[in-house]
């Protein structure tokens, strides 16, 4: 109790944060440092941006940060093998702890060791808690302060996820990174009482996460920063997020149809009151213009089922954007999907790669579903190879000068087409994107 009255004193010091924290009903236990399985390693941080290169030591191997994070849902990428994948050098992926709970069932992740083993992954894999899916994706869904009360979507029987139960199938699961149960809302909902009431709980309910983990020597238990676009409360919740020290922090709450340049704000405004020996996870972000401007904003993870799933509908993405392969346009063009990429897809046959041609995509890609997998194959590979690059360029200190070329090649050099929101982003952390 000491402790934390001591903590909470601290705390006020940050007044010109406008932080009520007194009026926070959180766990009035005092707490030690979290045990952890990781080790984060600084390698350069960009002298103009808040842009940082770091390797990221897990259980089952190093991940080179920034990342972008190919999402398996339910323990399988769509439209990959894990050979496939491997081959991409990913050394970190997504399951989803909400499918797999359900199928195939915790007694089955218990009984063959998690599912590294289940899915043949030898490689670091990432869970979320569950608690998205039961607001984004099932229409009689309740959240209380016991957990998210939802109706099967097998059988409709009624179901309960709770803090405990999320860490529990996410201890059998046996992932490197597990992230506790939040209170999710949409951050385009008006009712600033239900977001501030989220936050809230979604902060009571780490702590019942940390509690209820039973392996933090081998598991890593990521906070989820919540209070939609309300920015403050979203300092709010970070301090208080901080304060429990767990391994690793997330930004969540975005990517739901909130306006860029709001996105852009809650990024920059938690990434500068986060400690930077905490690697810093923006979740469901996959375009890549998102990506690249959250770097110089100070994140480090990505993850989104975006690449995958528009490799389905015969897009390729490609440093000049999107291109959809569908198009008659490309029925002609015997061009690789893009000229020097190394994809398995790219590469010319006589350097080990299939030398597939935009008028092969465009002659499979709507009645083969080999033209999703191929596609599948190039996307996850464009956007492993773009973080790549960014992170070499930002341990060159060149990351400004990347960035330009970046949106020189998707807008044709055309800067009045530049994004506001992009440009305005960038300014903030002392980058013009305008500048030659």
């Amino acid at each position: 109790m000491q402790v934390h009255r001591v903590l909470r004193s601290r705390l006020r010091v940050f007044d010109h944060l406008s932080i009520r924290l007194a009026n926070m009903s959180t766990n009035t236990q005092s707490r030690k440092t979290m045990p952890s399985a990781l080790n984060l390693h600084h390698h350069a941080k960009c002298s103009t941006t808040k842009a940082r290169a770091s390797t990221l030591e897990l259980p089952h191997g190093s991940v080179p940060l920034p990342i972008f994070m190919p999402v398996a849902t339910q323990a399988s990428l769509k439209g990959l093998s894990y050979d496939q994948l491997r081959d991409t050098g990913c050394m970190l992926c997504l399951n989803n702890t909400y499918h797999l709970g359900l199928k195939p069932g915790q007694e089955v992740l218990d009984s063959v060791g998690g599912a590294h083993k289940l899915q043949g992954w030898d490689r670091n894999l990432l869970t979320d808690s569950g608690g998205f899916q039961m607001v984004s994706l099932l229409k009689l869904a309740t959240v209380t302060e016991e957990g998210v009360r939802f109706l099967s979507p097998h059988d409709g029987s009624p179901m309960l996820l709770t803090p405990e139960h999320s860490i529990s199938l996410q201890n059998s699961i046996g992932s490197d990174i597990i992230m506790q149960l939040d209170d999710v809302i949409a951050t385009t909902s008006p009712d600033n009482d239900r977001i501030k009431e989220a936050m809230e709980r979604s902060v009571r309910w780490l702590d019942r996460c940390i509690d209820a983990h039973k392996n933090p020597e081998t598991q890593n238990l990521f906070c989820i920063i919540q209070g939609g676009l309300n920015l403050e409360l979203r300092k709010q919740c970070c301090i208080e997020m901080v304060a429990r020290d767990t391994p690793g922090i997330a930004i969540g709450g975005l990517s739901g149809g909130e306006a860029k340049e709001e996105f852009c704000k809650v990024v920059d405004t938690c990434t500068s009151l986060l400690p930077e020996h905490k690697p810093r996870y923006v979740m469901g972000v996959g375009y890549p213009e998102d990506i690249i401007v959250a770097v110089a904003l100070g994140a480090d993870m990505f993850d989104c089922v975006w690449p995958t799933r528009t490799a389905r509908f015969g897009n390729a993405i490609v440093s000049a954007g999107t291109l959809n392969l569908r198009n008659s346009c490309y029925a002609n063009d015997f061009t690789p999907i893009e000229e020097g990429c190394t994809c398995a897809c790219c590469r010319p046959a006589d350097q080990g790669g299939l030398g597939v041609t935009k008028a092969y995509m465009h002659h499979i890609t709507a009645k083969e579903t080999v033209g999703a997998h191929l596609l599948t194959v190039h996307n996850v590979h464009y956007l492993l190879n773009l973080m790549g690059a960014a992170r070499q360029a930002i341990i060159e200190d060149r990351y400004p000068a990347f960035i330009r070329k970046f949106f020189s090649d998707i807008y044709q050099g055309d800067k009045t087409k530049y994004p506001e929101w992009a440009v305005g982003a960038l300014r903030g952390v002392g980058m013009d994107l305008l500048e030659d």
